[in-house]
């Protein structure tokens, strides 16, 4: 029997009963009797969620079956099929029950508008540094951090993504989770570091201003890589699974936005200037940044399940960490640096702030 997952959203007003239908690839001859085990429930009572049939019986000869499911209260719940027919796969259907069908609705547009954002946010740093024809003020160690993180992240999301055998390694894991990883996802990490492979190679051909990658940056990516290099080590020797292997690249990426945007605020500091650091990539990022978090909350709301902010802090805390920083660009560029000197100016880590040695 081949039955589809169905995910249907439900809203919690009990005139409105929705009707699924499980489909066999062929009739069957005997009847089949058809179980609803509940594996997960985001309420302690998961029958005030959702309200289903005790057991489903397909006829003999009969390939289609319908039965309805009435929505009471704001939630989650996940069950498996099991039926007493070993031909039968395992199927699990995930039923959503939301306050308001708009809100679902607005969260999905708000979803599209951060993903543009964010994927924008890369296009004016290349121009400035294009018109310009110079790198002067765009921060070494922010270009090394940033393209390890995404091509970190890409690698994780490629991994969960289109290799099957980790997919399922997922599922063994989490039976009642749902891959984290979407094709906007790939496709947002792999847009990202094409354009920071772009922002490298401006590096290498556009005025630099004496700049390179410092040691302590160097370090870090050091001992990121090195970290890579020792989880592939113990994967390929069994001694963990591909998908803890994939796992340890998202942490990488994780680090990396702890620390990659900090060089780059020093150096604006520095130089009392914001000139060749794009503030249109910092306006576009503020904008994803704080619409993800808007969404965050909002889905939050209308499913009833808040642990999609306080029961994921690293991701809610790296979301608000970004947004902190831009806030901390806006001000640097349109209030305490407005007046960018004459000359553009790069200081060494060794030299003093207060008295900055110019390098046309």
């Amino acid at each position: 029997m081949t039955v589809p997952v169905l995910v249907p959203v439900l809203v919690p007003v009990l005139v409105l009963v929705p009707v699924l239908v499980l489909v066999c690839s062929s009739a069957l001859e005997d009847p089949v009797e058809i179980h609803l085990n509940v594996t997960f429930h985001s309420r302690k009572n998961w029958s005030s969620i959702v309200l289903l049939p005790e057991q489903i019986f397909f006829p003999e000869n009969g390939t289609v079956v319908v039965f309805n499911v009435s929505a009471g209260r704001v939630g989650q719940v996940t069950a498996f099929l099991q039926s007493n027919d070993t031909r039968a796969s395992r199927v699990r259907i995930r039923f959503l029950v939301v306050r308001s069908s708009a809100l679902s609705v607005l969260g999905q547009v708000i979803g599209w508008i951060y993903f543009l954002a964010w994927s924008v946010s890369f296009y004016p740093q290349v121009w400035t540094n294009w018109t310009r024809k110079s790198v002067v003020g765009l921060n070494f160690d922010f270009l090394a951090l940033n393209l390890t993180g995404f091509l970190a992240y890409s690698i994780f999301n490629v991994g969960l993504f289109w290799i099957p055998s980790i997919q399922e390694e997922f599922l063994r894991r989490n039976p009642n989770g749902i891959n984290p990883v979407s094709a906007n996802d790939v496709f947002f990490s792999l847009h990202a570091l094409l354009l920071c492979l772009i922002y490298v190679l401006q590096a290498a051909a556009y005025e630099r201003g004496g700049q390179r990658v410092s040691r302590i940056a160097g370090v870090l990516l050091l001992i990121g890589w090195a970290f890579a290099l020792v989880s592939l080590s113990l994967a390929v020797a069994g001694k963990i699974g591909w998908l803890d292997y994939l796992y340890d690249f998202s942490y990488i990426k994780l680090a990396v936005t702890l620390v990659k945007y900090v060089p780059q605020a020093v150096m604006n500091h520095r130089r009392r200037s914001t000139e060749g650091w794009s503030v249109g990539n910092v306006l576009l990022d503020f904008t994803g940044g704080t619409l993800s978090i808007g969404q965050m909350i909002l889905q939050s709301y209308n499913n009833d399940q808040w642990d999609l902010v306080f029961g994921d802090p690293t991701k809610f805390g790296l979301g608000l960490f970004s947004v902190l920083f831009d806030v901390l660009f806006i001000a640097q560029h349109y209030c305490l640096y407005r007046r960018a000197p004459p000359d553009y100016q790069i200081l060494d880590t060794s030299e003093d702030p207060d008295g900055p040695e110019d390098r046309r």
